[in-house]
């Protein structure tokens, strides 16, 4: 097998580990708190996460020089996992994931003001049309926004964060350092606000927890290793797969169908996203230095 499709095959296994450990969160949510989902989430994603640093150079990899880049991170993080398990408590899952995949479409207007970057004209254009499928999926009318997109529009804004400061420090940091810490602010936040919130999981939802924290983890090793093996233009695309597991997840264990609103606008979120890789591609190859 080729690299590329090896990548390939890493970043659709990424994804399915992502939409299960969003299912498995729409679960437990019915039952318990954003909180201590999140609480269980990063308790059972850091040994984990150090256990793999270890393996692959030592603990080491998790010195970090940039404590306060660390801190904000995890802050985004948090705001991140609460906006997106509270919205996917509120809303249908296929719903929940079209509007976060609005996060490349921030991503692209954010990195011109926080990274100095240049933007296309037809990234732009792109971007718009993301955005119009954004409010094709919401469908604000005369009553407004439903609590719950708002805070799956909050995700994507916060993941749209998250993907800036990797851009900017992520050369600067190891990655198991980027990701330990990342999950160890939410970890200490959730610990200080869980006895406010507690519930003492019931037998049957202890595999949920173990399963929620464990598919956050294999999530980001098989991503990383997609990136490793394809070029990002290669391995991007295939994150979109995330809205047919979706579909078939909410459909299997929900009995949620998808209207043609949620499809079209997804679809329209999905092109943008396509079209803004496709571009990112290109200007990457025009910049790759020559021997």
């Amino acid at each position: 097998m080729s690299p590329s499709l090896k990548g390939i095959a890493y970043m659709c296994l990424g994804v399915l580990c992502l939409a299960l450990g969003d299912a498995v969160s729409k679960w437990l949510g019915a039952s318990y708190s954003t909180i201590q989902i999140i609480f269980f989430r990063t308790l059972i994603s850091l040994p984990l996460i150090a256990l793999l640093a270890y393996f692959s150079g030592g603990l080491g990899r998790l010195r970090t020089r940039r404590p306060k880049v660390h801190l904000l991170r995890g802050l985004i993080y948090a705001g991140a996992m609460a906006c997106f398990v509270t919205g996917l408590t509120m809303l249908p899952l296929a719903e929940a994931t079209a509007i976060a995949f609005a996060a490349p479409l921030f991503v692209s207007l954010l990195s011109v003001p926080l990274l100095n970057e240049k933007v296309q004209p037809s990234v732009i254009l792109a971007s718009l049309i993301g955005f119009v499928g954004v409010l094709v999926v919401v469908r604000p009318g005369f009553s407004g926004v439903s609590l719950g997109a708002l805070f799956a529009l909050g995700a994507a804004l916060f993941y749209a964060l998250m993907m800036i400061t990797s851009r900017r420090y992520g050369t600067r940091e190891h990655l198991w350092a980027m990701v330990f810490y990342m999950a160890l602010v939410p970890f200490v936040l959730s610990s200080f606000m869980l006895p406010f919130v507690w519930q003492t999981p019931m037998a049957w939802h202890w595999p949920g927890f173990l399963l929620s924290g464990t598919l956050g983890v294999g999530a980001t090793v098989f991503i990383t290793l997609a990136f490793r093996h394809a070029p990002a233009a290669i391995a991007a695309p295939f994150d979109y797969t995330a809205m047919l597991w979706a579909v078939l997840l909410g459909w299997g264990i929900w009995g949620e169908v998808p209207d043609i609103w949620v499809l079209l606008g997804g679809t329209l979120i999905i092109g943008s996203g396509l079209l803004i890789a496709y571009q990112e591609g290109r200007t990457s190859l025009k910049r790759r230095p020559t021997v």
